[in-house]
């Protein structure tokens, strides 16, 4: 069986936006973003630095750099968050993450950026499982995308984006059989 490119880049497919943002469809949004740190950190435990430091796929990411870039991403999240709730459809600032993942502390331990989104998470979901349908609807733009999402949308693309990490760690770690 031949395993495509675009299967290991998107094991999870591609974010698939809901036709509706029910109460239902939050709370599992926020049922991943809130179990994340524990799914991740339970993903990498017992690596060693070399399976750390193995990409998922050709070309990829390391382990160790997903695990980092998921703590920078999901930072940059609740800030986006937290702007869209106390201005009035702020434009938000993007930065390079194929950059920032080649900076010195996306090549240090994971331990702290496991720290980082426990801690990021708790204060995340219980800003997000605050948060009443007119709060949902508040919304900050993307520049790189020319467009306004709303919370609704954000917490959807986040709960995919740990989803979507987390089964590049664990494919990775099935496939050559370290756990």
């Amino acid at each position: 069986m031949k395993i495509e490119l675009e299967d290991v880049r998107y094991p999870t497919g591609h974010y698939q936006k809901p036709n509706e943002f029910t109460s239902a469809v939050i709370e599992d949004y926020i049922s991943v973003i809130h179990t994340f740190p524990k799914r991740v950190a339970e993903a990498v435990e017992g690596l060693s630095e070399e399976q750390l430091d193995t990409p998922y796929r050709p070309d990829g990411w390391t382990i160790r750099q997903v695990v980092h870039h998921c703590s920078d991403s999901h930072m940059n999240a609740f800030i986006r968050h937290k702007l869209a709730l106390t201005e009035d459809n702020p434009v938000i600032r993007p930065y390079y993450e194929d950059r920032w993942a080649e900076l010195p502390d996306s090549k240090m331990p994971v331990a702290p950026s496991l720290l980082l989104l426990q801690g990021l998470h708790a204060r995340w979901t219980l800003l997000l499982k605050s948060l009443t349908p007119p709060e949902l609807e508040r919304t900050f733009v993307h520049p790189e995308h020319n467009k306004a999402f709303t919370l609704a949308e954000s917490i959807g693309m986040y709960a995919w984006h740990c989803n979507h990490h987390l089964a590049h760690i664990s494919n990775l770690t099935q496939t050559k059989g370290w756990k």
